[in-house]
């Protein structure tokens, strides 16, 4: 009997027929709107890996943390590198994968570092500052041209994310706070160099470096305080791994997609997911702030994307 004639084999033939059909309405879609789509699961995939990768500091080593979450991602590579051939990953600039790997590494140790000492709230209101540091590199470094939408819809997203959380920041861990904004320029300038890469690497070939280089200069840290994880340890880390691993990937195809100015604004629906998965999971109910603050972030990312589908005037 034939695969295609049993119900199992019909039910993956029609499950194919809707994803070709799906990608082929996507790829007609116009590049910086997929840009942005890219750039929003990336968002939501990120939101979700900080939140584990927050519960996991707390109850082990910071460095430890970071070797492992990266290890994990490597391993979640190393079936699709084995599939494709190790010579389709080798890269056409090894020294370029080591720069951003080290600057990655380095914006790692200071956000590892204040992670466990500030709130989610603070982190998520720190990140918000990297889209900024990313617009104006990409105008000094790429001349990319930063049309006046994109500099408003940045301007009305982070104005709606201190609605939301200038109630909230707390005072007492300053020190840390400033911690995780020295980050937001350091990851920043990783970002930027990802967007040079892509100019002549494929998205997977950069992740799959990110991966290695990270792990190999986060191990010195991590052997410095080992301690052995516990099987939910190793379980949540393998998670980060593979979140990670995707979002980045997610994230390296739409710098490839457009400019990487085009996306930045969609940055500001983070707090729009993180509000959502504190809703759903942990049963954390919106202030009046949220509320108000994520429709101010939505109604940007709206008019951002309807603003970039038409091209510029």
């Amino acid at each position: 009997m034939e695969t295609g004639s049993t119900p199992a084999g019909r039910r993956r033939n029609l499950l194919a027929r809707h994803a070709s059909v799906a990608q082929r309405r996507v790829s007609r879609l116009d590049g910086n709107v997929r840009a942005l789509l890219w750039s929003g699961t990336a968002g939501l995939l990120f939101v979700v890996l900080n939140s584990i990768m927050r519960a996991v500091s707390l109850t082990l080593d910071i460095f430890e943390t970071q070797f492992l979450r990266y290890l994990m991602g490597l391993a979640v590579m190393l079936p699709l590198m084995a599939r494709a051939g190790l010579a389709a990953y080798r890269p056409k600039n090894i020294g370029g994968q080591f720069a951003r790997g080290g600057v990655h590494t380095v914006g790692l140790c200071l956000w590892f570092i204040a992670l466990p000492h500030i709130t989610i709230a603070d982190v998520t209101a720190i990140g918000f500052t990297g889209p900024i540091f990313i617009m104006l590199g990409a105008v000094l470094l790429f001349k990319e041209p930063m049309r006046w939408e994109r500099w408003l819809a940045a301007a009305i997203g982070f104005a709606g994310v201190l609605i939301v959380v200038a109630p909230k920041l707390s005072g007492g861990a300053g020190f840390y706070n400033l911690v995780m904004l020295a980050s937001s320029p350091v990851f920043a300038a990783s970002f930027l160099i990802t967007k040079a890469l892509t100019r002549y690497e494929r998205p997977e070939v950069i992740v799959a470096w990110q991966s290695i280089t990270v792990t190999l200069l986060s191990l010195p840290l991590a052997l410095w305080h080992w301690q052995n994880p516990t099987a939910t340890q190793w379980l949540l880390c393998a998670l980060c791994g593979l979140l990670g691993s995707t979002a980045h990937y997610c994230l390296t195809r739409s710098y490839a997609t457009a400019d990487i100015s085009a996306t930045q604004s969609l940055k500001f629906l983070d707090l729009v997911w993180a509000t959502l998965i504190g809703w759903i999971w942990f049963g954390d109910h919106p202030s009046r702030s949220t509320i108000i603050g994520g429709i101010v972030i939505c109604a940007s990312t709206i008019w951002i994307a309807r603003r970039e589908a038409r091209g510029p005037r």
